[in-house]
């Protein structure tokens, strides 16, 4: 089942505006295998998207330059990601988006492999801005084809299948790329992310249908979504609150050396605990979306932004450093449901237009946090990013739950 976008902004500018409502329909095994292989995909390209984060010092070590620049990897990939986005459904509006979303796994695929043998840093740049295109591109059609592919009643339940491949990224790419890092060095972990992506494309060829573009929205589409008063001010706290939380999490690993006799093992421990808590936040995300959207869309950044201060401030004890990272995953594993599950809402007759806004701005977001958390890291030093980031997530809650009564 497809939705057509309709071509003016007034309906979204009302606080009364409701969701287009779908009968309850019953959904067969070869559905949820669908919206599943759309998870393993969204799983597969963060993975790879994270895996820098555990990396950094080796990857800096290996290209002669410094972890703050190493850490522009993440932002090379978010940048290319912010023009991607918006712009992907217009670039290829008459494409099957079972093929499209092929094409863009195939894309990530090539990213790793190219990773992997870089010989200079600008070349490991450039491979990381195809990720970007595919990430973005994958992400911005996931709501409308899960929209086509599920009834509304089942919405929530889709996204958090699909929100669980961010969570299980965060558990698995981190602590998994810090372990084996050490063990094989760097680029072999690449070499493992792209079997992860070419599983990721057999899985997405078995099993999702045809889907029809929805609508096939057009660039002037996108920007009279975007100028609708709730989605504009939904985008900023969304820039805010991703964005903070990524000037901290890009940085995590020189964050956690500030914990006393901290060592790869203690590190991976930590980071699988922030992998576990994200995952926990996905899981119970579906539930407060549907029932208490406005209180879970403020209360989730304020903790990220608490977590992250907390992580600043008692970096002397391994213990507490780890009790804010298990709050911190949580309140960010909560986010992208929280976020898509307010997109649908607002804009339910042009899912594909305000998805696609949404993941560019997470992606400017993604950018403008690994730079401007890069730049205190090597200016100052990251106890200042840290504190910078949380105080940003926690006003993006503020204005994000100010955005629209839902």
């Amino acid at each position: 089942m497809t939705v057509t976008p309709t071509e003016t902004a007034t309906a979204a500018e009302s606080d009364t505006h409701a969701p287009s409502v779908r009968a309850p329909t019953a959904v067969g095994r070869s559905g949820w295998l669908a919206v599943g292989a759309v998870g393993f995909g969204i799983f597969a390209l963060v993975t790879t998207e994270f895996l820098p984060a555990s990396l950094l010092p080796r990857i800096a070590a290996d290209m002669g330059t410094t972890e703050g620049a190493a850490g522009q990897a993440v932002t090379a990939t978010a940048v290319m990601g912010a023009l991607t986005a918006p712009t992907i459904a217009a670039i290829v509006p008459r494409l099957d988006r079972r093929y499209l979303l092929i094409a863009l796994t195939a894309l990530g695929l090539l990213s790793n492999v190219l990773v992997a043998v870089a010989p200079s840093y600008w070349l490991l740049l450039a491979s990381r801005v195809l990720l970007g295109a595919a990430l973005a591109g994958f992400w911005a059609m996931a709501l409308a084809v899960v929209g086509s592919i599920l009834p509304a009643d089942r919405m929530g339940r889709g996204m958090t299948i699909v929100n669980v491949g961010v969570s299980l990224a965060t558990v698995v790419a981190v602590p998994l790329g810090t372990y084996l890092g050490e063990a094989w060095g760097w680029r072999p972990v690449f070499w493992l992310a792209a079997g992860l992506s070419l599983v990721a494309l057999l899985a997405l060829a078995a099993w999702l249908p045809s889907v029809a573009p929805s609508g096939a929205p057009g660039l002037r589409t996108v920007i009279a979504t975007a100028r609708t008063r709730a989605m504009t001010l939904g985008l900023i706290a969304i820039g805010l609150v991703a964005g903070g939380h990524f000037a901290a999490f890009t940085y995590v690993r020189p964050a956690a050396e500030l914990v006393p006799d901290m060592d790869p093992e203690r590190l991976a421990l930590l980071l699988t605990i922030f992998g576990l808590g994200t995952f926990v936040g996905t899981v119970i995300s579906g539930q407060i979306a549907d029932r208490r959207l406005r209180l879970g869309i403020l209360i989730a950044p304020i903790f990220i932004g608490a977590s992250t201060s907390a992580f600043a401030l008692v970096a002397g004890s391994y213990v507490a450093v780890a009790v804010t990272v298990a709050v911190w995953g949580a309140a960010f594993g909560g986010v992208p449901t929280l976020v898509m599950t307010w997109i649908a809402r607002v804009e339910p007759d042009r899912l594909e237009a305000a998805g696609s806004l949404a993941t560019g701005m997470f992606q400017v977001a993604i950018a403008s946090g690994a730079a401007v958390g890069g730049v205190l890291l090597d200016v100052f030093d990251v106890r200042v990013a840290l504190l910078i980031a949380g105080a940003a997530a926690a006003v993006g809650g503020v204005l994000f739950a100010s955005a629209r009564k839902v």
